[in-house]
C-alpha cells in the first residue's frame, strides 16, 4: 500500500484537499489517479486509510477513514550525531538510519568534513535531509518522522550534548566493543565522524566529555557503513531487532 506523508491536519472520516506539495507528489511523482487507495500519515503517530477522489493539475482530493495509532517505533531512542559527509553518502546515512529506527539526527561540522556550508546552504541541506527522512518513513512504515536538527559546530555541540544518554563514539583503534558496554541511560547518543573520521583532538575531546570509544570489528568502515552498523548493532543489543 502506497504511503504518503501529509503534514497538515487530516480530518478523520472525511474529505480534504491535500497541500500543493503533497498533491504534486501524489499526482506527478507517484502518478496515482482517482480511485487509487493509499495510506496517509501525519508524522505524529497516526495513519489513515484513504482513497483519491479527484485529481487535477494542481489539486488532489482525498477521502479518509478513521485514524489508526500504529506504533512502529523502537523502544531504544538513538540520536545519531553525524559528521557531515559529502553528497549521496549523507543522504544514504539519513535514509537508512530512519529505516533502522533512529530517533533524531544531528549533522555536525567537523574538522575533516569535506563539505563546508554557509548558513544559507546549511539550512537548505537540512531541509533536503528532512525530506529524505520523510521519504524513508513513507517506505518503511514509520508514523513518527525523526527530526533532522540544524547543523552544529562540533565543539559547541559537544559542550551542550544531552547528558541523559549513553554516549558512544566510533574509533577503529578503540579497545571496547558495543557488547562490552552497559546501557545505563534511557537513550543512546552515537557520534560518528565524516570521511576520514574524527580528528585526534576531536576524539580526545569526545572521550573527555564522557563518550566511550568503541570499535566495530577489526576492519575500517566508511562513515555511512559505520553509522548504520552501529545503529543495527544497538538495536540488536538493546532495541527491537
Amino acid at each position: 500500500m502506497t504511503r504518503v506523508y501529509i503534514p497538515e491536519a487530516i480530518p478523520a472520516h472525511g474529505r480534504f484537499d491535500a497541500s500543493p506539495q503533497a498533491a504534486h507528489h501524489v499526482a506527478h511523482v507517484l502518478r496515482l489517479t482517482a480511485g487509487d487507495a493509499l495510506t496517509v500519515f501525519d508524522g505524529r503517530g497516526h495513519e489513515y486509510p484513504a482513497c483519491i477522489e479527484r485529481v487535477s493539475k494542481s489539486a488532489v482530493t482525498l477521502t479518509v477513514g478513521e485514524p489508526r495509532v500504529v506504533d512502529r517505533e523502537s523502544p531504544l531512542s538513538i540520536v545519531l550525531a553525524q559528521g557531515i559527509s559529502s553528497g549521496e553518502r549523507m543522504d544514504y546515512t539519513v535514509q537508512k538510519a530512519v529505516e533502522l529506527g533512529i530517533h533524531s539526527i544531528q549533522p555536525l561540522a567537523t574538522e575533516r568534513s569535506v563539505v563546508r556550508l554557509s548558513a544559507e546552504r546549511a539550512a537548505k541541506r537540512v531541509a533536503h535531509w528532512q525530506a529524505v527522512a520523510i521519504a524513508a518513513c513513507e517506505q518503511c512504515g514509520r508514523n513518527l518522522v525523526p527530526e533532522v536538527l540544524p547543523v552544529a559546530a562540533y565543539t559547541r555541540w559537544l559542550a551542550s550534548a544531552p547528558l541523559d544518554a549513553l554516549r558512544v563514539t566510533l574509533s577503529p583503534s578503540a579497545s571496547l566493543t558495543l557488547q562490552s558496554l552497559q546501557r545505563s541511560a534511557p537513550r543512546v547518543l552515537v557520534l560518528v565522524g565524516p570521511e576520514g573520521g574524527l580528528a585526534p583532538r576531536e576524539l580526545q575531546d569526545a572521550e573527555a566529555a564522557g563518550f566511550a570509544a568503541v570499535r566495530l570489528g577489526p576492519r575500517v568502515l566508511r562513515t555511512e557503513t559505520a553509522a548504520l552498523a552501529a545503529i543495527a548493532a544497538m538495536q540488536t543489543l538493546w532495541g527491537d531487532f
